[in-house]
């Protein structure tokens, strides 16, 4: 009876071993294009630049600059808003810069990596 399944000799074909390399590379080219991002900045405001916020590329907030002027205790959830929304669209910047790179690195593809 003849064996199923496996390779002759135990290799790869030489187009799979290709398509195998290559995936490799392009997981390796992602990762560092991603680490890349996770070391950006990006920086955002809102109420006029009463708040600006910065995240890193990893999502992790690195600062928060409040304006006296936006200082109320009469209104603090005037401030608390305008921190939230800073806060979002800075990580709406960071998340936009990481897609980018996925997307020059797939060619538009969905892939699980």
């Amino acid at each position: 009876m003849a064996k199923r399944g496996g390779y002759p000799g135990g290799a790869m074909p030489g187009n799979m071993s290709n398509l195998m390399k290559q995936a490799t590379k392009m997981r390796k080219q992602m990762e560092e294009q991603q680490k890349a991002v996770d070391e950006m900045d990006f920086t955002a405001t809102a109420g006029g630049n009463a708040v600006e916020v910065t995240v890193s590329g990893a999502k992790e907030l690195r600062s928060i600059k409040i304006s006296p002027e936006a200082v109320d205790p009469e209104d603090v959830e005037m401030l608390q808003d305008l921190i939230m929304a800073a806060v979002n669209e800075a990580l709406r910047k960071a998340q936009d810069a990481s897609d980018e790179v996925m997307q020059k690195m797939t060619g538009g593809m969905n892939l699980p990596f």
